[in-house]
């Protein structure tokens, strides 16, 4: 599976488009994680928690997209736009959407 943030694929024809394919994930966030992400506020640094937590909803919102697009008969993905959200009480939701156009495409000769 092709998937490209850009409107075509070099190399490649489109020959079908299936239509537009979206992949979510929501991810709450622990009380453990936000005190240790306060600390890190206060005296500076990464927050390595939240950030394991966006990575896997970015996986998880992927890992759907793909799944719908191949569901289509698509082989590849174009336009494909990432968003995230905070959502929730106090902030306390992390939310990855993934949105593109599953496409059917052959390489060319």
């Amino acid at each position: 599976m092709i998937l490209t943030t850009t409107p075509t694929i070099e190399g490649h024809t489109i020959e079908q488009y299936h239509g537009i394919v979206i992949g979510e994930a929501v991810m709450g966030a622990n009380v453990f994680k936000d005190f240790f992400a306060s600390i890190r506020d206060i005296v500076g640094g990464r927050s390595g928690s939240y950030e394991d937590e966006l990575t896997k909803a970015r996986k998880i919102a992927f890992t759907e997209l793909e799944q719908e697009a191949r569901s289509m008969g698509a082989n590849a993905v174009v336009g494909i736009d990432i968003d995230y959200e905070v959502m929730g009480e106090k902030g306390s939701m992390l939310m990855v959407s993934i949105s593109g156009t599953a496409v059917r495409t052959v390489a060319n000769i």
